[in-house]
């Protein structure tokens, strides 16, 4: 195909194209990569009102899958949302089925940020097997305690850890607001500092950030760096335009 690099983004639709695989899909393109789209959800939302979610079956996500992989060499997919931790796992043992060395990133949506609810009561007792599965996972600080809210946060990094790489993102952060750290290789923790002072809120930034970090990684950037720049991209995003809406400008790296 031309030499191409391609990436794959499995979750949501957003018609106001600010979250979810359209705004995925721009930064994979900002990235300089050709995106490809699995869609999990049909909602109903704007850039500030979440009204409803209409899930697609398991079996029909796992037919796209099926099918563009036959078409395509995909190495990387950045996986959102999921209708549930059942149907994540077995999306996630497709991928490696099919080719793997397969590269995943997870950013575990749990609620939209209109305040909508998706599954975050559910059991949680496959977790640990897709964890395995996943080389990061990017979480904020409100979605990492909802993993396991009977632990304290150390806790469950320590215990997320000793499967995966985690990527916290840390905008909801009551201290040191806006510092992310990255707990890699079961022992590093590494902390990645803001380096803008303001931002302007933006709809959808949680989905810019784990789609730039699963550019970086396709483009063999390694991973401390790949998060600083999937950072970097997400700040300069997050300025790029006063509204709730975003606009994808040309690509920065350190």
């Amino acid at each position: 195909m031309n030499n191409r690099k391609y990436v794959l983004t499995i979750a949501g639709h957003d018609p106001s194209g600010g979250a979810g695989i359209t705004s995925d899909i721009k930064t994979f393109e900002a990235h300089g990569l050709y995106g490809l789209s699995v869609c999990t959800a049909v909602t109903v939302q704007n850039d500030i009102a979440f009204k409803q979610c209409d899930w697609v079956a398991t079996e029909t996500i796992l037919a796209q899958v099926d099918t563009l992989f036959e078409r395509f060499e995909i190495n990387t997919v950045k996986i959102g949302l999921i209708e549930s931790w059942h149907s994540l796992l077995l999306i996630v043992e497709k991928l490696h089925t099919i080719n793997p060395s397969i590269k995943v990133v997870l950013d575990p949506v749990f609620k939209a940020s209109a305040g909508f609810d998706f599954h975050s009561n559910e059991q949680q007792d496959v977790l640990n097997e897709i964890w395995k599965l996943c080389d990061i996972i990017t979480p904020n600080y409100d979605e990492i305690q909802d993993l396991y809210p009977e632990m304290y946060l150390e806790e469950t990094l320590q215990h997320i850890s000793r499967f995966t790489n985690v990527h916290l993102k840390g905008r909801h952060k009551e201290d040191k607001k806006g510092w992310d750290q990255l707990h890699h290789s079961k022992i590093v923790t590494v902390h990645i500092p803001p380096t803008l002072t303001e931002i302007s809120e933006k709809h959808g930034s949680g989905c810019v950030l784990s789609s730039a970090l699963a550019s970086n990684l396709d483009l063999a950037i390694e991973l401390e760096d790949a998060c600083r720049n999937a950072k970097l991209y997400t700040e300069q995003f997050l300025n790029s335009h006063p509204s709730l809406l975003e606009k994808h400008a040309n690509l920065t790296r350190t």
